[in-house]
């Protein structure tokens, strides 16, 4: 079971309204709903408030975050998307009616919800104000106490603003990108991890800075993307490679425009082929992979290759 809580606020009674929390939130909750092949991926409750009738108090919040991190699901995710609030005593996600900022909801009180949870995965993703003072222990700044399997993510440093765009979150624009696909492997798989790397480098040192902290054994995919490479094709990495650090020979029999072609080797080519355009294979002194085949070199297996080749070999995919 993977659950996710997808909250957004852009009413408030006493603070100022924002324009586009609702919408990364629907942007959030549909691209975690469902896999590109449209398999079900998160149950989601998306919960947004757009005016007076629909405001989300403190107190409803509490309540669905409590319901969230209940049972024992595989992956227990929470977003947020409004006003944050940061003091000495810690910060705070800001509900519709509160009036002074820490009468929201405290940061350290979501925090102890998500590490008493039995979810063997916790993954909270704050598009906040102020929110990398998210984990941070109160009295010393410097450190965080996360439980294991926790991970957060944060939209900036706990002394920056979270910027909107377009009627959009910067942050979350980013995320929801990472989730289609910009930040998958070759498998299709999207992991926190790979969510902070995509975001990280999208944005320039004089942006808001996103936060990454995690205490985890192994990465959880957050989403199955389409892959570059299919599972059986990256199968025979190993048959094609025998050894990883080994030379594929190639000839004009490889090439299917060529008078010599051959079509157990031209099929052979063809994934080979597709190997270097996903960067797993690369021609030997040569550019291109069709002149490798012509003037009778080889290619070889990349770097990242040599990667997915162990992973092949040791049966891990």
């Amino acid at each position: 079971m993977r659950k996710a809580l997808c909250v957004g606020i852009n009413y408030y009674d006493f603070v100022s309204s924002l324009e586009g929390c609702v919408n990364d939130t629907n942007d959030v909750a549909n691209v975690l709903e469902r896999n590109y092949d449209g398999s079900k991926n998160f149950d989601v409750n998306m919960i947004t408030a757009f005016d007076a009738n629909s405001q989300i108090t403190r107190k409803n919040l509490r309540n669905a975050i409590d319901d969230l991190f209940s049972d024992n699901p595989e992956i227990a995710l929470f977003y947020f998307s409004g006003h944050g609030y940061i003091e000495s005593t810690g910060g705070y996600l800001i509900t519709s009616e509160c009036k002074e900022g820490d009468d929201g909801l405290p940061l350290s009180d979501l925090l102890t919800i998500a590490s008493h949870s039995k979810a063997k995965n916790k993954i909270i993703i704050l598009d906040s104000c102020y929110s990398g003072v998210m984990g941070n222990l109160n009295q010393f700044d410097e450190f965080s106490l996360i439980c294991e399997g926790m991970t957060i993510l944060t939209a900036c440093e706990k002394n920056q603003y979270s910027i909107e765009s377009e009627k959009h979150g910067v942050f979350t624009s980013l995320l929801v990108g990472a989730l289609l696909g910009g930040a998958m492997n070759l498998l299709g798989e999207v992991t926190p991890g790979s969510v902070y790397a995509y975001i990280d480098q999208s944005l320039g040192a004089f942006q808001q800075r996103p936060l990454f902290k995690t205490n985890i054994k192994n990465f959880v995919s957050l989403r199955k993307c389409k892959p570059p490479v299919k599972l059986q094709e990256l199968h025979k990495l190993t048959s094609l490679f025998l050894n990883r650090d080994e030379e594929f020979k190639l000839d004009s029999s490889y090439e299917p425009t060529s008078l010599e072609r051959n079509d157990e080797h031209c099929e052979k080519f063809a994934v080979l082929q597709h190997f270097n355009h996903v960067n797993l294979v690369v021609p030997v002194g040569t550019e291109h992979m069709y002149y490798a085949a012509i003037e009778n070199k080889s290619c070889k297996l990349t770097p990242l290759g040599i990667h997915y080749w162990n992973l092949v070999k040791n049966k891990r995919i």
